[in-house]
């Protein structure tokens, strides 16, 4: 039987409903995110709905307070190296700043990291801050390269 722990911060996919719960509200405390109205977030809920098992968002909820506390997603490329192989993307991991060091990133990753590999990718990777260079090591992830970006806006 599991722990109360446990059951109280289970590790489940985003539901419609999250945007209630202050799903855009925890975003925000990872980077810039506007105000997303009912209908956009149904809209964008929708679309990556459709994407299946190849793009998924995870939270997690406290049960006591019905807030989402810690999030991140995965995607899955398809490509044509390594005999049509896929690759996961982790993005948007993100736990809130009041239950930070109780493991939830750690259950987000997991979550992420399985499901990646359930799908049959051959590897997952994610970019990361300085900051959180540690976390994601003891996660079992490795330093690889250097990151590039060009933005638009």
């Amino acid at each position: 039987m599991q722990n109360s722990e446990e059951q109280k911060f289970r590790v489940r996919k985003l539901e419609i409903s999250d945007k209630g719960k202050g799903f855009i509200e925890l975003l925000q405390q990872l980077s810039v995110c506007d105000s997303v109205s009912d209908k956009e977030f149904e809209d964008r809920f929708q679309e990556l709905s459709s994407l299946g098992d190849d793009h998924v968002i995870c939270v997690i909820e406290d049960e006591l307070s019905g807030k989402i506390i810690a999030s991140g997603s995965v995607f899955i490329e398809k490509k044509f190296l390594r005999n049509c192989g896929k690759v996961g993307h982790i993005e948007d991991v993100v736990v809130d700043s009041s239950t930070r060091g109780k493991q939830l990133g750690k259950k987000v990753i997991n979550f992420l990291t399985d499901h990646a590999r359930s799908m049959g990718c051959y590897k997952v990777i994610l970019d990361c801050s300085l900051e959180n260079k540690l976390f994601y090591e003891k996660c079992g992830f490795k330093q690889k390269e250097v990151q590039m970006v060009m933005y638009f806006i």
